[in-house]
């Protein structure tokens, strides 16, 4: 279901930016190949030889409006540059500098690394030595939504493989040392402490069984802030609860009482990443962060136990009645 929600959330994008786009070429939005007149005045005077000299942009707020048909008005003047070629000349305004739409959008498109606009001048009257009137001819813009999108939808995909690349290390880090654990067992040991607390809350989970552990130490290090050691934890918890399921297809109360708690923690120590972002400003919001996730622990367990008992949501599984027969049995050692 979650897969045709995506889906239709990303046909609705492109359709919505398909239209608007075409919307744009229809109005002529960026009026693409008309030059926009200015006003050029040179502090030092124009120097013909000069390849590059300073130089102060006006534009006239009437004619702004006006020529693109809005209601925005440029600054009183804006620094920038001429720069001066063999084939002609190119004016270039200060990068970073605040401009209306659509020239900001001009400038976003046309040039991205630098993010200064430019254009090249179509005409250059002089008035005096320092004083000349000119028109700018900026670079085409065309689907200015469909490439957002497509340069949204690169970058993202880029942070994926990043994301992904880093957590393989991770993965294979915690799930060796759960491994030896396993095998050491350690991890039986731990099912056996942690089973009077966490069995209220997993009934349905056998007695010593190693989802008991497991949940322990993907708890524990969501507490502590660990949020990518708890990842593989968490995956691996979840793993030996589907062993126990009779309906692969169907998450048992027991995965959900996790998936809730899991997303619920209790946090002990502030995320690393919240860490590095405030400092030490962080000491003022750990009781907040204590007292806001316990709270939000306690509303994920009640949510979970009320559903879980509703007609819509009740399960009665086999599993459910074996492992209840196994807690009322007494323990008995060899």
């Amino acid at each position: 279901m979650l897969n045709y929600i995506w889906a239709g959330l990303i046909i609705f994008s492109l359709v919505f930016a398909v239209v608007s786009d075409v919307r744009d070429l229809t109005r002529d939005t960026y009026r693409n190949g008309d030059p926009l007149p200015v006003i050029l005045f040179f502090p030092e005077g124009y120097q013909s030889e000069a390849r590059r000299q300073p130089v102060q942009v006006r534009i006239d707020p009437a004619t702004y409006r006006a020529f693109y048909r809005t209601e925005k008005a440029p600054d009183a003047s804006y620094t920038g540059e001429l720069v001066q070629f063999r084939t002609g000349r190119e004016l270039r305004f200060a990068r970073d500098v605040d401009v209306p739409e659509p020239l900001a959008t001009i400038r976003r498109i046309t040039s991205p690394r630098e993010n200064d606009l430019r254009g090249t001048l179509q005409t250059l009257t002089f008035v005096s030595d320092s004083l000349a009137t000119a028109a700018v001819l900026f670079a085409p813009v065309r689907f200015v939504r469909l490439q957002a999108i497509t340069d949204a939808a690169f970058e993202f995909a880029r942070t994926a493989v990043t994301l992904a690349l880093g957590l393989i290390g991770l993965l294979a880090l915690w799930l060796g040392l759960l491994r030896i654990a396993e095998v050491a067992g350690l991890v039986r040991h731990l099912a056996r402490w942690t089973r009077p607390l966490l069995r209220p809350l997993f009934p349905d989970v056998p007695r010593d069984h190693p989802a008991f552990a497991l949940i322990t130490l993907n708890l524990t290090a969501n507490m502590l802030g660990l949020g990518n050691a708890a990842t593989p934890l968490g995956i691996k918890a979840m793993e030996e609860l589907q062993k126990l399921n009779p309906r692969p297809d169907t998450a048992t109360n027991a995965m959900v009482m996790l998936l809730a708690m899991n997303t619920a923690s209790v946090q002990l120590v502030p995320p690393v990443l919240l860490m590095a972002i405030m400092g030490a400003a962080i000491n003022e919001l750990i009781l907040p962060i204590i007292l806001v996730t316990l709270a939000s622990l306690i509303v994920a367990i009640v949510a979970a136990k009320l559903l879980g008992r509703l007609p819509a949501y009740r399960r009665t599984d086999p599993l459910h009645t074996e492992a209840n027969n196994q807690h009322d049995q007494p323990e008995t050692n060899a």
